[in-house]
């Protein structure tokens, strides 16, 4: 609930005037927000729908953080019906306002084919627009496109440029992709040192291909000392989220003693989870 800026009734939220003496509560800044405080449940019950009524109310103002928020719930279907074509009106209408989030949100869906034609090349002029305001998610999503040559040539160099930006925002996407440039030298000369700096920053974010990847690294002293208990450690962190390699590879340790103690039968259990997952080198050692 609110007050009346004027006479202090007790007004609803999404109330734009008050019901007593008509005055206006509050601008398009206010409107979101408030909104946001019901879309993040800040302080309020999350409530998708009033989130959604006040971001309207902003958006209706040309509020470009309005805007984008509102398009962030249709193209989520968050307390609306899922809908791509209202999701990408709203982004451009914010992105045309220099909202870095909403460009990047239009190059997504042109990335992807969401809701529009899949272009790569409208997909790299969004992203781009983004990426010059510093938008890590944007500058990442580039890199992307220059490793994968979608829509440019591929070019690893491009790529590290651009994931040099994102990473030091902390992108851990970003941080495991130099590392992995640096292992298997693309684009770059090999560098496993450098490789397991960047490795270590993503998996310290819970990135579990960049924690299965450590753990390789010192599993197989890789620009790191060898050291198998470290490498079971970060093992175990990929593992629990599902990680096949790393599950296949905490079966190596045990079936091998490496660092641990020799135990078939815990090695056949991680092997069994990386089986499962149609890891092809668990299944052998199972069939074997």
């Amino acid at each position: 609930m609110i007050y009346c800026r004027e006479c202090g009734k007790e007004l609803p939220d999404t109330a734009q005037f008050c019901s007593d003496c008509g005055a206006q509560q509050g601008d398009a800044k206010d409107w979101y927000r408030r909104g946001q405080k019901y879309y993040n449940s800040d302080g309020v019950p999350q409530d998708y729908d009033i989130a959604r009524q006040l971001f309207e109310k902003a958006a209706a103002q040309e509020n470009a953080d309005a805007q984008y928020s509102l398009g962030c719930m249709y193209y989520n279907g968050q307390g609306v019906p899922q809908d791509y074509d209202m999701a990408r009106q709203l982004f451009e209408k914010a992105a045309t306002q220099g909202h870095a989030a909403a460009q990047c949100g239009l190059g997504v869906m042109y990335d992807n084919g969401d809701g529009v034609p899949q272009d790569y090349d409208m997909a790299r002029q969004w992203y781009e627009k983004a990426a010059a305001q510093g938008h890590a998610d944007a500058q990442y999503s580039l890199g992307e496109l220059y490793y994968y040559g979608d829509g440019v040539p591929q070019d690893y160099d491009m790529a590290r440029q651009w994931y040099e930006k994102a990473a030091p925002q902390g992108h851990a996407d970003a941080q495991y992709d130099l590392g992995f440039l640096y292992e298997h030298g693309k684009g770059v000369p090999q560098d496993y040192d450098t490789a397991s700096k960047w490795y270590e920053k993503a998996a310290a974010q819970g990135h579990t291909d960049a924690q299965y990847s450590l753990g390789y690294m010192y599993n197989f002293g890789k620009g790191v000392p060898q050291d198998y208990d470290t490498a079971r450690q970060w093992y175990e962190k990929a593992a629990a989220q599902k990680n096949a390699d790393a599950q296949y590879r905490l079966g190596c340790l045990y079936n091998n003693g490496d660092g641990v103690p020799q135990d078939y039968d815990t090695a056949r259990q991680w092997y069994e989870k990386a089986a499962a997952q149609e890891n092809a080198d668990a299944q052998y050692r199972l069939g074997s």
